[in-house]
């Protein structure tokens, strides 16, 4: 996990801007890039704005995260005075390490781009540069997130953090929104160059760190326990610590075999934040060979069971009398034993994941991510 809290507490009083970051007063570079609206985009496209605030931003980064319902704000506020608001990606989608999206519900994928805009109700254009990441180079942008003000005549401005706190309810200085109306007003910007607080992007390379990550993970070994009455009893309160996922599913239930991958990927995600995942197979004993198969050909690396007799309706109700009997079924268990989240038939992976997020507790290096998913 790239960390940034701590770079924002060295940071905040006063290192400089990006060393890598165009000189205040250049000209605006120049962009063509697909957007979330399947449309794209280009510099030229803006040259009507009295100011253009071009950010750069992601959708994994804890910082970026924290940042985005301001930036909604901003645009809200001040696109009516002639200040136009644009998002870049410049993230490569697939090369983020899963475990980089512990605190996150998607990707940065365009596609993850649009769920994450359609659900935090972003209308600004957000845009993709994260294949090439040719656009950030243009701007020298190191860290995300990382916004450059310019005027009517798209000279830069302004470059920097967007304000001086991660959270919000410590924030002192608007740097963004002061340099926007001092713009707007005809006026000298007060702060041309500030430090920006963030995660840094992970640079295109031909070796891929997700690449890297999953040959780890396929050599992780493959288990699977044979659970009878009182496993399953043992299994419904949590007893882990953790949060945790339990999934009911079969090797003949199509959507169970389809969802699967994706259950493997969400533990991946957030295995070192607390969460554990079960997966509890009801296929018939005799069928073993055939489960040990499936679980390998997906390296089910997490605790795996099988019902250790073709009873299914009784293990099914020595995990909780509630359980309805059809695969597959998923169930988020608190600590506690509290259900936080289930599901019969497949998942919704996006309010799955959010679930997770709402319920993991924050530690001492992300703070402010739990409120942040809880606040849907």
């Amino acid at each position: 996990m790239r960390r940034w809290l701590l770079f924002s507490l060295l940071c905040v009083a006063g290192c400089g801007g990006s060393n890598r970051a165009i000189a205040i007063g250049s000209p605006a570079p120049d962009f063509s890039l697909p957007g979330i609206d399947g449309k794209t985009h280009s510099l030229a496209e803006y040259a009507s704005s009295r100011v253009l605030a071009v950010v750069f931003t992601c959708n994994h980064c804890p910082a970026a995260q924290l940042y985005e319902e301001r930036l909604r704000k901003l645009d809200e506020d001040y696109r009516s005075k002639g200040v136009r608001l644009v998002a870049i990606n410049s993230e490569r989608a697939d090369a983020i390490p899963l475990s980089e999206l512990a605190y996150s519900d998607v990707g940065d994928s365009l596609a993850d781009m649009k769920a994450r805009a359609e659900h935090r109700r972003i209308q600004y254009p957000y845009l993709y540069d994260g294949d090439a990441q040719a656009v950030a180079a243009k701007f020298g942008v190191e860290r995300l997130p990382h916004v450059f003000v310019f005027d009517d005549q798209r000279k830069l401005r302004y470059e920097g953090r967007i304000d001086d706190n991660v959270n919000v309810t410590l924030v002192k200085t608007h740097d963004a929104l002061n340099a926007i109306n001092a713009v707007l007003a005809g006026a000298r910007v007060p702060e041309e160059r500030t430090a920006v607080v963030g995660c840094t992007i992970q640079p295109v390379s031909n070796t891929s760190p997700r690449q890297q990550e999953l040959t780890k993970i396929d050599a992780e070994p493959v288990t699977l326990e044979m659970a009878a009455e009182d496993d399953l009893k043992k299994l419904r309160p949590n007893p882990t610590g953790k949060l945790l996922l339990v999934n009911f599913w079969a090797t003949w239930c199509g959507p169970c075999v389809t969802e699967f991958p994706e259950l493997e990927t969400t533990y991946r995600m957030y295995r070192k934040r607390g969460f554990d995942f079960v997966s509890v197979s009801s296929d018939d004993p005799a069928d073993k060979a055939k489960v040990m198969e499936f679980l390998k050909k997906n390296h089910a690396s997490s605790r795996n069971l099988q019902f250790a007799t073709p009873d299914t309706f009784g293990l099914q109700e020595a995990f909780d009398p509630a359980m309805p009997a059809a695969v597959p079924f998923s169930v988020l268990i608190a600590p506690n034993g509290d259900v936080l989240f289930q599901q019969l038939g497949e998942l919704d992976f996006t309010k799955l994941r959010r679930a997770i997020l709402a319920n993991l507790p924050d530690d001492t290096e992300h703070r402010g991510m739990q409120a942040h998913w809880s606040a849907q």
